[in-house]
């Protein structure tokens, strides 16, 4: 038989120790107690106020961390995230659960960064627009921030992070000519933004996303080409 608890003290269940701690920072959160960049009390202290185990703080803190709400600093803490942001691991296991394949992936960027390239357009600070031009290579995530919507900017970082998690192991192969029609297109939307004309940043941003998928689609059927050749030499 399981033995009752006692009047006026909650149950404790194992499993759901982790959720509590969640639910704690959730709840300081939602009272407006914490806010961007605050430190969280100490392991120790969160035990004592939550009334769970110090195993169980670390186990809801490292859920926090999945999901973006904290970060943690070496020597120093454990801080409410100061900027939004979507951990791209938990997509990455749906992709490889669900089997989300290039295409689709593709088609969440254009969703989500031809209408991030229109919102910077119109939006994009002095400082912003300067960063575009210094910083090419990370232009999706500055015209993302640029939008001035921080849901956008995180769903596009999260949803472009997953993207080239998978895109760095055929980056070798691109091709000299897709390096500069990618430089181009850069060039292009820096310039779009940079004018405030949100059409064409839009146009811009569509006609770079669909060329780059055409060039990956090329090198994927290069790819199965070679690996059908190999298959057919003689051992």
């Amino acid at each position: 038989m399981r033995t009752p608890q006692r009047p006026g003290r909650p149950a404790r269940h194992a499993d759901g120790s982790s959720a509590q701690v969640v639910a704690f920072v959730r709840d300081l959160i939602d009272r407006g107690r914490v806010h961007p960049g605050d430190r969280l009390p100490t392991e120790r202290t969160l035990a004592v106020q939550i009334g769970v185990s110090r195993a169980s703080v670390r186990a809801g803190l490292r859920a926090l961390g999945a999901m973006g709400i904290i970060r943690s600093r070496q020597g120093s803490g454990t801080y409410i995230s100061d900027a939004p942001s979507l951990a791209s691991e938990p997509l990455g296991l749906l992709a490889a659960l669900h089997g989300f394949t290039g295409e689709q992936m593709y088609e969440a960027r254009r969703v989500l960064e031809v209408g991030a390239a229109g919102l910077a357009a119109e939006r994009a600070t002095p400082d912003q627009i300067a960063s575009l031009a210094d910083e090419v290579a990370s232009l999706h995530r500055i015209v993302a921030e640029a939008s001035g919507n921080p849901i956008i900017g995180t769903l596009v970082e999260t949803v472009s992070a997953l993207y080239y998690d998978r895109r760095r192991r055929t980056a070798e192969q691109a091709s000299d000519r897709d390096l500069m029609d990618a430089a181009d297109a850069h060039r292009r939307i820096y310039q779009a933004t940079r004018a405030h004309d949100a059409d064409a940043a839009r146009r811009a941003m569509h006609e770079h996303l669909l060329r780059a998928a055409a060039y990956q689609a090329q090198e994927a059927a290069a790819r199965a080409m070679s690996h059908q050749n190999k298959k057919r030499k003689p051992s």
